[in-house]
């Protein structure tokens, strides 16, 4: 597996400074949707194609009812599904209520499927429109590349 990067220019800070800086950012080939997954897992599960998308239909309810309770939701290696938010810091505890919420999510966590496959990853640069500038470069510790795993994989 590669990791496709661009590199874009970035503003930071909110000072008068503005500094602009260079940073790498992710990019995917395209999108597989659902109808190709479900004849692409038909392929390699030897599976009829309506038994597929009627079990991963019957997986995305149940995972949309337990969410809604609550609850994290677990696949094995492949990872967990949990809710979570993004909420606006206050100075005071009393200031803390719903309003200050300013995002709902579901966050998914990688299992070990997902983990392993990161740290053997390498890295493409790609230039615009999606052809690389360079042949795929392998992970070097030594250049700050950890096969594409930061400190927190949920990046």
């Amino acid at each position: 597996m590669s990791i496709r990067y661009v590199v874009s220019k970035r503003v930071f800070g909110f000072d008068e400074k503005k500094a602009e800086k260079f940073v790498a950012e992710s990019r995917t080939l395209g999108m597989i949707e659902f109808d190709e997954l479900c004849e692409e897992v038909t392929k390699v599960g030897l599976v009829p194609r309506g038994a597929v998308k009627f079990v991963l239909d019957a997986l995305i309810d149940t995972l949309k009812l337990n969410i809604n309770k609550g609850f994290s939701v677990q696949l094995g290696d492949f990872g967990c599904f949990r809710p979570g938010i993004q909420a606006k810091s206050q100075d005071k505890l009393e200031d803390v209520t719903a309003s200050t919420i300013c995002r709902r999510k579901i966050i998914f966590t990688p299992g070990t499927i997902f983990l392993d496959m990161l740290k053997s990853a390498s890295l493409t640069r790609m230039a615009s429109g999606n052809t690389a500038i360079s042949g795929g470069t392998t992970p070097d510790p030594d250049q700050g590349g950890d096969g594409g795993i930061e400190d927190d994989p949920l990046g």
